[in-house]
């Protein structure tokens, strides 16, 4: 996180520290069960292991807590106008994280809670949610696929990590767009997907919110995956969207960090991806999770 902090250091940012989430709020999407299961392992020292992938250190359990809270924050600024759009910079990620079930690094559904927190606060009946992390966003489809407020659309490399996201997983409302792309895709492949598949959807669905979960392991020089993308990718989709949200949603962006382990290609992507909403939406405010 210190990366992605120090990229954006010299961008006229204004930094909001987000909250702890509420119970009420993580209710929406998860079972009490699997809230206790993640703050019953928590632990006072050492590590605990969900999974293989998954685990808990002393501090694991508040950054998850505020990650979750900083998401639901984030669509509060942006429906009551306190920001245009925002960015929560969040470790850990979120979209893998099923209704009971945490895995890839992901304890809570930070994208998928701001969805239903916007639809069931703000009484809105179309949301969409753009993910162009590297691998699919498995818990964001098992949560909201059955919710027909909610649109889900996902680029991701296939074969991959975690075996999920076929063109033919539509969702409970044909709701859901899963767009697989091939181990060395690149640039061209990526923007050709978004404008002949994804762009077209969302334009379709006419969200009144929308949301990107933004992984950026997507990279070429990301050590977990082989899309090849570059930064100016990031850029140029980010840009797409926010055309979209102009059109149909005042403008109305918020998009939480997911993925990205190479740390200097994490870091510059995440900062072409918030100088595009800054550019977009000037002078408001970027909330820090």
């Amino acid at each position: 996180m210190e990366y992605i902090l120090d990229a954006l250091a010299p961008l006229d940012l204004r930094t909001v520290k987000a909250p702890l989430v509420a119970d009420d709020d993580l209710l929406k999407i998860h079972p009490q069960s699997h809230i206790d299961l993640i703050k019953g392992n928590a632990p006072d020292a050492g590590l605990v292991s969900l999974d293989g992938d998954t685990h808990l250190s002393p501090g694991t359990l508040e950054a998850a807590l505020r990650c979750a809270g900083g998401a639901v924050r984030a669509v509060d600024m942006v429906m009551t106008g306190d920001a245009s759009s925002a960015f929560v910079a969040m470790r850990p990620p979120g979209h893998h994280c099923e209704r009971t079930t945490p895995m890839g690094f992901c304890f809570f559904g930070n994208i998928a809670l701001a969805a239903k927190h916007a639809c069931d606060h703000y009484g809105l009946d179309r949301v969409a949610i753009v993910d162009f992390d590297v691998h699919h966003g498995n818990g964001t489809q098992d949560l909201v696929e059955g919710d027909k407020r909610i649109f889900f659309a996902s680029t991701h490399q296939m074969p991959l990590y975690p075996g999920t996201g076929h063109a033919h997983e539509t969702g409970g409302y044909n709701n859901v767009m899963n767009c697989p792309l091939p181990d060395g895709a690149g640039s061209v492949a990526f923007r050709n997907m978004m404008e002949r598949e994804v762009l077209p959807a969302v334009d379709r669905w006419k969200p009144q919110l929308l949301l990107i979960s933004a992984g950026f392991d997507a990279h070429a020089a990301d050590p977990l995956a082989g899309m090849d993308l570059v930064e100016e990718d990031f850029a140029w989709v980010t840009d797409k969207l926010y055309d979209l949200a102009d059109t149909h949603a005042q403008g109305r962006v918020v998009s939480c960090l997911e993925g990205g382990y190479d740390l200097d290609a994490l870091a510059r992507s995440a900062k072409a991806h918030v100088e595009v909403l800054m550019a977009r939406a000037p002078k408001k405010e970027l909330p820090n999770g």
